[in-house]
């Protein structure tokens, strides 16, 4: 197993990490027997990060893995992460009451690795820092409730610049794939945190699966030219894995093949392993995937703020996203970004007023208000609400 240093803990940390958003399951629930066995085959090969969140598994993730490291010499193999949920947060006393139902769940008295959960935009993070956030950390760490601090984002370069220049964070989390080198916080947001000293996980290295899954012919076609053959997963993860900003990469492990393979790729590959041939050939991927989206945005966010609120570059991703991969997760992600599930204010295409601000700065000369209303007539429609309402209720945990 190939290990990288969180610069400011010294933690040497396997360069794959176990997601544990996506346990294997059985009538609904978390299947405890097959999940722990591979829990253990990954331990015993190696990978010693663990990432968690308490809406994960409708709060039974962190209960689940309390559970299997309860078994001490589990326990002393591995870092623990998971996060705080804005979304859950109304004041600074839900702040600690999550603190510790969290720590209950998990059977620790400390927690590795705390992150604030998924940041989406300037608004959040102030209304966080404003409730306190900052102070809480500090107090938590004081009280040796966690050890390091961290966040994970998927909010503009700005926004996430900011949040790094706010606190002392030992690490961040962004989404980070072969498609999204310009998206969210993408490559220059990864060269900023690594130039602070600030440790970089990478979420979404396949696109929720979408890079491994269901190949466009031209893609497969592109991938098999190759003198070296690889899956469509190994390619995606070796490029990941060959920035030398890049300190681990998370995936969401539950098929016994995909966790054999991820960790056989992460037993083999260095920064800088790769050959100019490969990423040309990742390059001439990620051109193809491009040719086949329907909005040709680049999430330069030029064309923000909008004065309706929408947030413009993620109305088009999670279109661009139905072509490319499938309509159902796109619209499901599209109302969980952008309708308020995660944030407090809604986002969406058809809140448009047509003004045309946007279009008189928009440097692809993309026509944004014909666009968001392709956006809203595919991805909106009567089955919001029954789909927001379960989307709030997945990512909403009970108190004990």
């Amino acid at each position: 197993m190939q290990y990288r240093e969180i610069p400011k803990t010294g933690d040497k940390i396997s360069i794959i990490g176990y997601g544990c958003m996506r346990f294997p399951t059985r009538m609904g629930r978390i299947d405890e027997k097959k999940a722990e066995e591979q829990i253990r085959y990954a331990i015993d090969q190696g990978v010693n990060y663990f990432d968690t969140a308490y809406p994960y598994h409708n709060g039974d993730s962190e209960r689940f893995l309390g559970k299997v490291f309860s078994d001490a010499s589990l326990r002393s193999k591995v870092k623990i992460a998971t996060k705080l949920p804005p979304w859950s947060v109304k004041s600074r006393d839900d702040m600690d009451r999550i603190l510790q139902d969290q720590l209950k769940k998990l059977q620790v008295e400390t927690i590795d690795y705390y992150l604030i959960h998924g940041i989406m935009g300037q608004d959040v993070w102030d209304r966080m820092k404003q409730l306190g956030v900052i102070e809480f950390l500090e107090n938590a760490r004081k009280q040796g409730y966690i050890k390091n601090v961290g966040f994970s984002c998927h909010s503009d370069l700005q926004t996430f610049k900011n949040v790094i220049d706010d606190y002392d964070w030992s690490m961040c989390q962004i989404q980070y794939n072969y498609l999204d080198e310009n998206n969210q916080a993408g490559t220059e947001g990864l060269k900023y945190a690594a130039e602070r000293d600030v440790a970089v996980f990478i979420m979404e290295p396949l696109r929720g699966g979408n890079l491994a899954g269901k190949i466009p012919k031209q893609v497969q076609e592109e991938w098999d030219k190759a003198e070296e053959k690889r899956s469509p997963a190994q390619w995606a993860l070796r490029w990941i894995w060959n920035h030398p900003e890049v300190t681990c990469v998370l995936s969401g492990m539950n098929n016994d093949d995909h966790i054999r393979e991820n960790i056989r790729t992460a037993k083999t590959t260095i920064a800088g392993s790769m050959s100019q041939d490969e990423i040309d050939r990742v390059e001439r991927v990620r051109d193809i995937y491009k040719s086949l989206t329907k909005v040709p945005c680049t999430a330069c966010a030029y064309c923000m703020p909008c004065p309706a609120g929408v947030n413009i570059p993620q109305c088009f991703q999670q279109y661009n996203n139905k072509y490319l991969f499938g309509g159902f997760e796109a619209r499901l992600m599209y109302l969980v970004q952008l309708g308020g599930v995660m944030s407090d204010k809604s986002e969406k295409a058809s809140q448009c007023i047509n003004c045309g601000k946007c279009e008189k700065h928009c440097p692809q000369h993309i026509e944004i208000r014909k666009e968001l209303k392709n956006v809203s007539s595919e991805l909106e429609g009567i089955i919001d609400r029954p789909l927001s309402w379960l989307a709030r209720r997945a990512m909403r945990i009970k108190k004990d």
